[in-house]
């Protein structure tokens, strides 16, 4: 069936970019409808049934995801096979929650935490890229450090405080808001005077790339090229643009001249995994913890024939040395919280920290 492709079939960006990207799109929209004959153009697009929707997930992430290579060199995703595979189990009798069940398993084969598909009764995800590990963070052993309300600062999603040995702690759980300039500098008064900071990125899913980058400025002192960024440019799965530089600024107040350890889990992801990147290999930063679940591409979103949202990793994105960091960024110490320290309200992670700072 031939229908059109208009507008609603283009793919919306996500949090992570939506702040950059809406005046450009807006204007993009308005040049498209002036001078495309009937601002639409056509494609097959798949029947709403079991096999038209079954077909549209598969071929949207054949399309447009961005890591097929690279699954394929890690563990040896063919995704032709998964198709293959998967078509048998689908038929026009199974009800709706059975269809979620098998796209559920099918979009897993990705092994991405970025991947996931929506309906009305649940939302597939994978999550064995944290599960199969330890969680390494307590909120519980956070409070021990942080201390009660009234005695740690909150500033947008920072909270911090000065540690008794006079280093400086910032749980930053979040990047799903902007940073005003003035809550970091506001910040970097009060911890300015310690003599090492911690920025605890542990269990931090993510957010807007702007916001890690704004956290990030605190510590540059000259503009840097800090990661790299590719754009899908057609269908087929080596069809990338070149590799564009993302240059972090300094922050234009106060900014930090001293050492500093990163905190990271297998839950540090997405936003807060580009956000080690970032900083990692910098002279003054040593990470500690665990490696990071990763999600280095940049979730993009389709809806299929039936109204569910599949969404997935459409733009890649690379570190300083132009590596993937998708399956994580290994800490330059790694450090887990035994059985022991938890149960002796010990945060190992932030201690081991506390006490590389005390010696640099």
């Amino acid at each position: 069936m031939k229908t059109p492709l208009c507008l609603r079939h283009f793919f919306p960006p996500c949090a992570l970019l939506r702040r950059r990207l809406r005046p450009l799109a807006s204007a993009g929209l308005w040049l498209l409808l002036a001078f495309t004959p009937a601002g639409c153009v056509t494609e097959e697009v798949p029947s709403d049934t079991r096999r038209g929707n079954f077909e549209s997930c598969w071929k949207t992430l054949d399309e447009h995801y961005c890591f097929f290579e690279e699954k394929q060199k890690s563990f040896g995703l063919d995704w032709n096979e998964v198709h293959a595979r998967y078509t048998p189990m689908i038929n026009e009798r199974m009800t709706s929650r059975q269809l979620f069940e098998v796209l559920g398993k099918m979009v897993n084969e990705l092994r991405d935490g970025h991947v996931n598909l929506s309906a009305a009764h649940n939302v597939n995800r994978y999550g064995a890229w944290y599960d199969n590990f330890p969680m390494n963070f307590s909120d519980s052993l956070l409070h021990k450090y942080l201390g009660r309300a009234d005695e740690y600062y909150v500033g947008s999603s920072l909270a911090y405080r000065v540690l008794d040995d006079n280093i400086g702690y910032v749980r930053c759980s979040t990047f799903d808001y902007a940073f005003g300039n003035g809550n970091l500098s506001e910040m970097l008064k009060t911890l300015g005077p310690c003599r090492g900071l911690i920025i605890d990125v542990r269990s931090n899913g993510g957010g807007m790339l702007t916001s890690a980058e704004q956290l990030a400025s605190l510590f540059f002192n000259e503009p840097m090229v800090r990661a790299f960024i590719q754009h899908k440019t057609g269908k087929g799965h080596k069809d990338f643009s070149a590799m564009r530089p993302i240059t972090i600024r300094p922050f234009a107040g106060l900014r930090w001249q001293k050492k500093v350890c990163i905190l990271t889990n297998r839950r540090t992801f997405s936003a807060a995994n580009s956000f080690v990147a970032f900083l990692k290999g910098l002279p003054n930063v040593t990470v500690v913890g665990d490696q990071t679940g990763g999600g280095a591409g940049l979730p993009f979103n389709a809806e299929l024939p039936n109204g569910w949202h599949l969404r997935f990793s459409a733009c890649p994105m690379y570190d300083a040395e132009g590596l993937s960091t998708e399956g994580g960024i290994r800490p330059d110490v790694k450090v887990d919280i035994s059985s022991a320290d938890y149960a002796r309200s010990y945060d190992t992670i932030i201690e081991r920290a506390r006490a590389l700072l005390r010696e640099q």
